[in-house]
């Protein structure tokens, strides 16, 4: 390296490290075993590899008399990480069949599999290989700087940074934020903001610097150094209303504070005022939160801010709140958002109305469910097989047959499977609310439908009809109940010939 260049280490000490430091796993790599529709002459060079020693492999793939292609060779690579030595091995021993013709991507998966295993000497032997032959690439670099980085070696991967250009990669903007991005990936945003901060005297850092650390800092929760960052992101590069993903991830990190929802909305204004806003991501992600710990004060606030900057909230943002409000318990706020959808141009879908329908069914607030039913399946948004079993239980136990005969009438003409518990339910709820002809009216509908009417109900309704002198519509009904489930389906005309119950 020249000597007059500016070395790029930093000077300040490095991110603090954990006393004992809980041992690093080994990577878990991609396998031939679990990889679905691969080519039999791939898969076979992969076993080869992985069952054979690394002084064997060359001759046992000579005796296979395999014809192999670059993208054959790119293939068997990206599959054969945990075999590093073999990998080689067949890397070299294929590059004879095409002339040492091998494709740049197959260079980079070398070096890559080498540096993966930690195996940084070799890894650098395939690098000036590829010096040689003039096929180094910033991709090539990216994934040295990722390997060191892996094993702890961010000094390594700062130094790699430095020589780049003896290589002929230009040590450029993108060039620092592929360091950046390594080092932030592995969880040591510190050292990357410590690294930005040398080499920015040498590299103007960009939109994607900062976004990259404040991501970093989104994924560690480190609200403090977040913040800091941000200053210095408007510091040095100023207000970008472009900037979105930096946004995104700096408002997310502040949400998790102790006056998370206060910094927010704090920093929402300070945005505001410069033309410069946070994207959809953000208010997604912070409402879809705030549905799972119930924190209405937080969603209303949050949703008052993009009212407030002029965010229209979509169709999936809606459905957040409303379930939000269903959860407490607030069914009429819930019912008014989903009328509101329309005039805000976010239209109301199959969850909007299903989450509604389900909390009116759950919390047995029957006449509102009764009404949002009949306007569900008006606009063809039709009630989950779950919410009209539901349904059917709840007005049958409260004594309102006839919405659970509407109900079961709308099940039967849109499902076809899981009906009989359901049907079941109808027939015994009708019949212990004196409703006996519609009980059997049902029943033989059920029938028709290839749906079983129970033993059990069965015996329920011989009682009630026994009552009523009406044995023969029973034994009618065991009739073709038995033809039909012994035989299969049979004509409808043919099971209910004639009109049994009097008018």
């Amino acid at each position: 390296m020249d000597k007059n260049k500016k070395r790029l280490h930093s000077q300040r000490s490095p991110s603090p490290q954990p006393l004992h430091p809980p041992p690093k796993q080994p990577p878990i790599f991609p396998s031939y075993l679990t990889t679905p529709n691969l080519h039999p002459k791939v898969k076979l060079l992969c076993e080869i590899i992985s069952t054979t020693p690394s002084s064997s492999v060359e001759n046992l793939l000579e005796d296979t008399g395999l014809r192999i292609t670059q993208l054959d060779v790119e293939n068997v690579l990206k599959l054969s990480y945990s075999f590093p030595s073999q990998a080689v091995k067949f890397f070299r021993w294929s590059g004879h069949q095409l002339q040492h013709k091998h494709s740049p991507y197959s260079w980079n998966l070398v070096v890559d599999l080498l540096g993966k295993n930690g195996l940084f000497d070799a890894m650098w032997d395939a690098v000036k290989s590829m010096k040689k032959e003039g096929l180094v690439s910033l991709a090539t670099f990216a994934s040295v700087f990722s390997s060191y980085v892996s094993f702890d070696k961010v000094k390594e991967a700062v130094f790699t940074f430095e020589v780049m250009e003896q290589y002929g990669c230009v040590r450029d903007i993108v060039a620092l934020n592929s360091l950046i991005s390594a080092i932030c990936r592995e969880g040591k945003t510190f050292d990357g903001l410590e690294f930005l901060r040398v080499a920015k005297s040498l590299i103007r850092p960009d939109s994607d610097s900062y976004a990259i650390l404040l991501e970093g800092w989104e994924k560690e929760g480190n609200i403090s150094l977040a913040k800091e960052t941000f200053e210095e992101m408007v510091t040095e590069i100023g207000w970008d209303p472009g900037n979105v993903p930096a946004y995104d991830s700096f408002l997310s990190t502040l949400i998790k504070g102790k006056d998370g929802i206060n910094d927010v909305l704090k920093y929402v204004d300070i945005l505001h005022e410069r033309k410069c806003y946070p994207g959809m991501k953000f208010f997604k992600e912070v409402l879809e939160d705030f549905l799972k710990v119930g924190n209405v004060r937080g969603a209303e606030l949050i949703w008052k801010a993009m009212g407030k900057i002029g965010i229209k909230p979509d169709t999936q943002m809606y459905n957040l709140m409303i379930a939000l409000y269903c959860s407490k318990n607030y069914a009429d706020v819930a019912k008014k958002m989903l009328d509101e959808m329309v005039y805000a141009g976010a239209f109301p879908d199959l969850q909007s109305y299903n989450v509604l329908f389900h909390f009116l069914i759950k919390n047995r607030k029957l006449k509102e469910a009764s009404v949002l039913f009949n306007e569900m399946v008006k606009n063809e948004f039709f009630p989950s097989k779950t919410n009209c079993i539901a349904a059917v239980k709840i007005f049958i136990e409260i004594g309102d047959p006839y919405v659970a005969i509407k109900v079961w009438k709308f099940m039967i003409e849109s499902y076809d499977s899981d009906l009989e518990e359901t049907g079941n339910l109808l027939i015994i709820g009708l019949r212990d609310a004196n409703m006996l002809p519609e009980a059997v009216k049902y029943a033989e509908g059920m029938i028709e439908k290839g749906i079983k009417v129970t033993s059990a109900t069965l015996s329920r309704l011989k009682q009630s009809l026994s009552r009523a002198k009406k044995e023969g519509v029973y034994e009618e009904l065991l009739r073709n109940s038995n033809l039909y489930f012994r035989n299969g389906a049979w004509p409808y005309y043919l099971l209910f010939p004639i009109a049994r119950w009097p008018t």
